[in-house]
């Protein structure tokens, strides 16, 4: 009785296997009709955009100003925009429409894009240690404005700078010393009558606001494209302060 049931198992096992063979490409055909786009969870929400040259014409001095307000709102809350950085990277490979240059301290806590919540395509970035000008940055700024054209540019400034600081305590140093030559004359333009070193913050943060002014102003003076530029509403041309406590922004409008 067992030798008649083996085979006729084993039989049926034959049968459906091939079967199954026969039936998989039909299936796989009827899959591939079926088939939906896998989502990726993670990504979605994600900005890939980035400035267009139509957007950017549509914007005014006023209205990059806002949208930094807002970004720095978002900053303080950690609230940053998701971005896909790299897909950013690539749409804007052939040209970019930033909205503004941002003229920065070198200082490594004051990261930017992050602080006005901003991505690739968005800003331009100059960065020396007190904020301060030069030809090349006026000519970076000119190249930012007159040629790509951005609305707005902003120097920002921050509390604890320590090169505002080490331009106060004369520090003499290499070509430091140069580069706090910058600075001083920020140092000087405040009146003051308390002490007048590194470890006052109250004169510290008035050297700060001063050295930003007077960075302002060397703008305007030095460079009579961005003068122009500013006098016929293109452009405008403002301060900030960033505060290293809290991470707000104070504009100094």
């Amino acid at each position: 009785m067992k030798e008649k049931i083996i085979p006729t198992v084993v039989l049926g096992i034959v049968l459906l296997c091939i079967s199954c063979k026969q039936n998989a490409p039909n299936e796989e055909k009827e899959q591939e009709k079926v088939a939906i786009p896998a989502v990726d969870t993670q990504n979605m929400g994600l900005v890939e955009k980035v400035l267009t040259k139509e957007e950017q014409d549509a914007l005014t001095p006023d209205m990059v100003i806002q949208s930094f307000k807002e970004g720095n709102e978002r900053f303080t809350r950690n609230d940053l925009t998701e971005r896909n950085h790299s897909e950013q990277v690539r749409r804007s490979t052939l040209a970019q429409y930033p909205k503004a240059i941002v003229l920065s301290c070198v200082d490594s806590r004051v990261p930017v894009e992050d602080v006005f919540d901003r991505g690739i395509g968005d800003v331009f970035v100059a960065r020396v240690a007190g904020n301060f000008v030069n030809e090349d940055i006026l000519g970076s700024m000119e190249f930012a404005c007159k040629v790509s054209g951005s609305k707005l540019i902003l120097v920002m400034g921050h509390e604890h700078c320590g090169a505002v600081k080490a331009a106060i305590d004369n520090v003499q140093l290499g070509n430091i010393t140069t580069m706090l030559g910058k600075i001083k004359p920020a140092v000087e333009k405040v009146e003051y009558f308390g002490a007048r070193n590194s470890k006052n913050q109250e004169f510290v943060h008035m050297v700060c606001e001063s050295n930003v002014q007077n960075t302002i102003t060397q703008i305007r003076k030095k460079s009579p494209i961005l003068d122009e530029m500013e006098q016929n509403q293109e452009i405008k041309i403002i301060g900030a302060i960033y505060d290293m406590d809290t991470g707000k922004v104070s504009f100094l409008l």
